[in-house]
């Protein structure tokens, strides 16, 4: 077991074979170095987006903490849930409720800011910790020159996630997950910048996009939480479009009881033909598909282990 000392908690991390080497961050400076990082060459270098930021013992999911800790072990990306409060600001909470995830109770949308402030997050297992509910503005400020921020859609309007990205020039570290194509054309015509997590889960859905005129260059594919031999076809078609994938184990494989199994689920992903794995469990999830990284790959310049 080793002790990790962060935001002054001495906390506990239990997984084992982790070399804590500085922070792993992912060197992207703007949104045409992104579209970079994202597109598919047949040599990247695989890894891991932290489901909720990351949920792990001790750190919990949606904070800036979370999104440190998993970053002293693995390079990631973290998606993350921005809600609105009472006087609409974007803070980073999943659930529409604080009951789960805080010592608070009742809606994100009944408080102010200065009232959720004063709560405390707890970990996966209900813990409380020191840690408070951060703005999307302290994430994005954090995470600049260190990760890259998928934001998914909960209760934020669309203009205020775009106004958001544009106000702090993060279109080289903030992306939009977009469920259509639909959603996606919105956010285009408004900042061609932005960079997609698309759901295409469907050739069909594939074709809408291609409709829509949406780049690819500006997309990575979700493309579900399984990972089956039918998504070849799919695999295939947005490869040669220079598309990445990536499949989320958070409902499937993150679930299963046993570390072993896990890992080789995580590993068989990679193998399967994704690029990346959504995980809850990001530590065990970078671990695991470390050996599947490439000896040599035209990626390796975005992987930086900073001191």
């Amino acid at each position: 077991m080793k002790r990790i000392l962060l935001g002054g908690a001495l906390l506990c991390a239990t997984i084992s074979g982790f070399a804590q080497s500085g922070m792993h961050v992912l060197k992207i400076k703007n949104a045409k170095e992104l579209r970079a990082f994202f597109r598919y060459t047949g040599n990247d270098i695989p890894f891991v987006s932290g489901h909720r930021g990351g949920i792990n013992k001790g750190f919990p999911e949606n904070s800036i903490e979370a999104f440190a800790n998993t970053l002293r072990f693995t390079p990631a990306t973290f998606e993350i849930d921005p809600r609105l409060t009472k006087d609409s600001v974007i803070v980073l909470m999943h659930d529409a409720t604080l009951n789960r995830t805080t010592n608070g109770t009742g809606k994100v949308g009944d408080y102010t800011l200065a009232e959720l402030k004063q709560l405390r997050l707890k970990d996966v297992d209900g813990n409380l910790t020191d840690f408070r509910i951060p703005t999307l503005e302290e994430a994005i400020t954090w995470a600049r020159g260190k990760t890259v921020l998928i934001l998914d859609k909960k209760d934020v309007p669309f203009e205020m996630t775009a106004a958001i990205i544009k106000k702090h020039k993060a279109e080289g570290h903030v992306m939009v997950t977009v469920h259509t194509a639909k959603e996606a054309k919105w956010y285009h015509e408004r900042n061609p910048e932005i960079v997609f997590e698309a759901f295409v889960k469907t050739q069909k859905a594939l074709e809408e996009y291609e409709q829509e005129n949406i780049p690819w260059t500006h997309i990575m594919a979700y493309v579900g939480p399984d990972n089956k031999p039918e998504l070849k076809p799919l695999y295939a078609d947005l490869n040669k479009r220079g598309v990445m994938c990536m499949i989320s184990a958070a409902p499937t494989y993150d679930k299963l009881p046993d570390a072993g199994e896990r890992a080789k689920a995580y590993r068989a992903v990679i193998e399967g033909g994704a690029s990346l794995i959504e995980a809850d469990r990001s530590l065990e999830a970078g671990e695991a598909i470390r050996s599947l990284v490439p000896a040599k790959s035209p990626k390796k310049k975005f992987f930086v282990t900073r001191k």
